[in-house]
């Protein structure tokens, strides 16, 4: 239940500042990763730290007119910091926006 709640606010995300998204997974020895990539405005390198703590919201101008409070990313963290794995942001090179890897132990 907690991972399908990790995915819900990764998807969610994405299709709340992107117009697709993109789920991809990658089973490993050690690890399986969850994959999600948008084609929205994604999340500046220097700012991913900050997006992943509780109740972030990055540039209040861009998101004053979208729903929630900051928690998704908070959340979906802390979800996979309890499975023995980690969230990682990066850049999507695929579609140009967010790339957000739930790694999970296996």
């Amino acid at each position: 239940m907690a991972v399908q709640r990790a995915l819900d606010n990764l998807v969610g995300n994405a299709v709340r500042y992107g117009r697709h998204a993109w789920i991809s997974l990658e089973a490993g020895k050690r690890s399986l990763t969850i994959r999600v990539e948008d084609d929205g405005p994604g999340i500046p390198e220097v700012e991913r730290d900050q997006a992943v703590k509780a109740f972030a919201r990055l540039d209040p101008a861009r998101n004053q007119n979208l729903p929630g409070v900051g928690l998704g990313l908070s959340i979906a963290a802390d979800i996979a910091r309890s499975h023995g794995g980690q969230l990682r942001l990066g850049s999507s090179a695929a579609h140009g926006g967010l790339r957000a890897d739930l790694v999970l132990a296996r």
